[in-house]
């Protein structure tokens, strides 16, 4: 069975959709976690929450794309906590629109939000996990960083970055002990998929070998894994939770 107790985690975009059900398990499975957004309400709405059964939980308001709002959110996990073990960089936003009328300003605050935070992240973190000599950073990513998307190249372009990204930084820290892999999931039942009509809902569902929509439960089990010790031996992997839909030989 998995455990992290005594473990410390943080999880960005940890107040809704995919991050929340990342958080919530691993506050289920013992770690401390700090969980951030860049609405101060809503990281103290989502702490109490997950504190409500006995977990540990913080929750820091935070610009992951700014570094060096990173920088200081990683000294306040270590002053309240004294160590961090695992990083979820989960953070991720979408403004879709084809490229012919796609502004610069949308593809930029993609690129912010959801590639240059994992940077950002990960650099405020490593002094840390390389003095402990040790750590876990899982990085989620997208099925459509693999696959692309008509409307979204902008997403896609940011999510393939977090690919190249994490298989980099593993080679480079992996002898330090620390581990970096990625997770991809496909359509999960979130927020954001909310707001999708039911007919096209149908047309995705067909397309998924599994026949459904994932939900944040499946993603959050893989993470746990890759966060314990039994993940100890895997590092620049990237992992596809999307019932099928991307199948690669």
């Amino acid at each position: 069975m998995i455990q992290l107790k005594d473990t410390v985690a943080i999880v960005t975009g940890g107040t809704r959709g995919i991050g929340f059900g990342i958080a919530q398990r691993l506050v289920e499975l013992g770690a401390r976690v700090v969980i951030t957004s860049r609405h101060a309400e809503d990281c103290t709405r989502v702490a109490t929450e997950l504190s409500a059964n006995g977990g540990e939980v913080l929750g820091i308001a935070a610009d992951v794309s700014d570094p060096e709002a990173c920088k200081t959110l990683i000294t306040q996990v270590n002053e309240a906590f004294g160590r961090i073990d695992i990083l979820v960089n989960n953070a991720g936003i979408t403004q879709d629109n084809i490229v012919m009328l796609m502004r610069e300003d949308q593809w930029d605050a993609v690129m912010a939000v959801n590639l240059k935070s994992v940077y950002n992240m990960s650099k405020a973190i490593l002094r840390t996990l390389i003095k402990q000599r040790g750590g876990r950073i899982i990085n989620i990513t997208s099925v459509v960083g693999e696959m692309g998307n008509a409307g979204q190249a902008n997403y896609a372009a940011s999510k393939a970055g977090v690919i190249g990204f994490t298989k980099s930084l593993a080679r480079e820290i992996a002898s330090r002990g620390i581990t970096v892999n990625a997770v991809a999931p496909g359509y999960i039942a979130t927020e954001m998929t909310d707001a999708i009509q039911d007919s096209a809902k149908e047309k995705l569902q067909s397309q998924i070998p599994l026949g459904r929509i994932g939900s944040p439960e499946d993603v959050s089990g893989i993470v746990a894994f890759l966060a314990s010790e039994q993940a100890a031996y895997i590092t620049g992997q990237v992992f596809n939770v999307d019932g099928g839909l991307v199948m690669q030989g």
